[in-house]
């Protein structure tokens, strides 16, 4: 197993609630968290990108850090974890995002990922104009297959020519090359995100409930084998540790109880306008009445493991066993002093089965 983190960029993280600690991003606080990260042995950093808040009380992602210029800072502060910047790909042309992405593996001597996010959320890309038309929600994957055939059509070869539906360009010269074959993730939750990831990625992320999670794990990993290659999927939890499982149920509790409704009927109601089924979208509009075990939407749909320092490691144990995945993407209601208390309470309590895939 690998863990790593997906770093809170945005206003107070992926808790809508005000019974979390409330937060404004900044440099400063992704720094200190990536480099407690590094320090405790995990094995990445990976953020999201948003181009508009969901409001509410808790002013939900209100302020959004640029994810490449963030990693670029990142990359510079640290020596050995794995750095997974965000494209939105509506946003950001491929053969800028190939350049971006090749200039934060020169600045961390290899260490540079990639995140597709293909981009559902449409009131993010009407306030810039950038919303092609209903029929994206649809056909999104199309566009995102072909903006990752360019990147690493740039990323390996020399001057690039290509001509598809959605881009156009010739002789296109983009240098310098990335120091190492980039990786590329992407949430490929519903079928045709699967098939896409299965296609045209290297790693999958999900959030789903946990009788879900390995359905979508070993139907990723059948998909990439069929086109010849292996697809692993990392899931996506929320982590509340504490010393007694009292003491994480109390705070889970008060989390749910003071949710941002607000913030929540803002983000749904962008997520029912999506008609690509069972996306992340369908996702968040499930979650309404869920146990936090499952992905209640105060934790964004994100499943919470909760409990004990050693329940939390059992429960991580489990679903590595039970479910195939092959990592796991965490977040936590206070993520320094979460990250601290993972690496050095929670991690040396997993068994060795857990850690075995990343042995190998």
């Amino acid at each position: 197993m690998q863990y790593g983190v997906f770093i809170p960029n945005a206003t107070n993280g992926y808790i809508l609630s005000t019974g979390s600690p409330q937060y404004r991003p900044s440099f400063a606080h992704n720094v200190a968290i990536t480099q407690e990260a590094e320090k405790q042995g995990l094995d990445f950093v990976l953020s999201m990108m948003k181009h508009r808040g969901s409001g509410g009380p808790s002013d939900f992602w209100g302020e959004c850090l640029e994810s490449f210029t963030l990693f670029g800072g990142l990359a510079a502060v640290t020596e050995k974890i794995g750095l997974y910047p965000s494209v939105t790909t509506l946003a950001t042309h491929p053969i800028m995002a190939a350049r971006m992405v090749a200039t934060i593996d020169e600045i961390s001597g290899g260490r540079c990922g990639l995140n597709i996010v293909t981009g559902w959320n449409k009131p993010e890309y009407t306030q810039m104009g950038l919303w092609p038309g209903d029929d994206y929600f649809n056909r999104r994957y199309e566009y995102a297959a072909e903006y990752v055939e360019v990147l690493r059509a740039l990323w390996s070869d020399g001057p690039t020519t290509y001509h598809g539906e959605f881009f156009n360009f010739d002789e296109a010269d983009m240098r310098p090359k990335p120091l190492h074959t980039p990786t590329v993730v992407c949430a490929g939750q519903s079928p045709a995100g699967q098939a896409f990831t299965a296609k045209h990625g290297d790693r999958n992320f999900i959030m789903a409930e946990r009788s879900k999670v390995g359905t979508i794990a070993g139907g990723v990993r059948d998909l990439s084998a069929g086109e010849g290659r292996d697809v692993g999927t990392f899931a996506l939890y929320c982590i509340i540790a504490e010393e007694t499982d009292e003491a994480a149920d109390k705070l889970c509790d008060h989390i749910v109880a003071n949710a941002d409704l607000e913030a929540i009927s803002y983000m749904t109601t962008g997520a029912s306008l999506d008609t690509n089924p069972d996306g992340t979208s369908a996702q968040l509009l499930a979650s309404l009445e869920r146990p936090a075990s499952e992905g209640n939407m105060a934790f964004l749909s994100l499943p919470v493991i909760k409990g004990s320092y050693e329940r939390v490691a059992a429960q991580l144990d489990e679903i590595a066993v039970t479910t195939g995945i092959t990592g796991a993407l965490l977040t936590w209601p206070d993520f320094v002093d979460g990250v601290t208390k993972f690496g050095e309470r929670v991690k040396p309590l997993l068994k060795d089965a857990a850690q075995a895939p990343a042995a190998a």
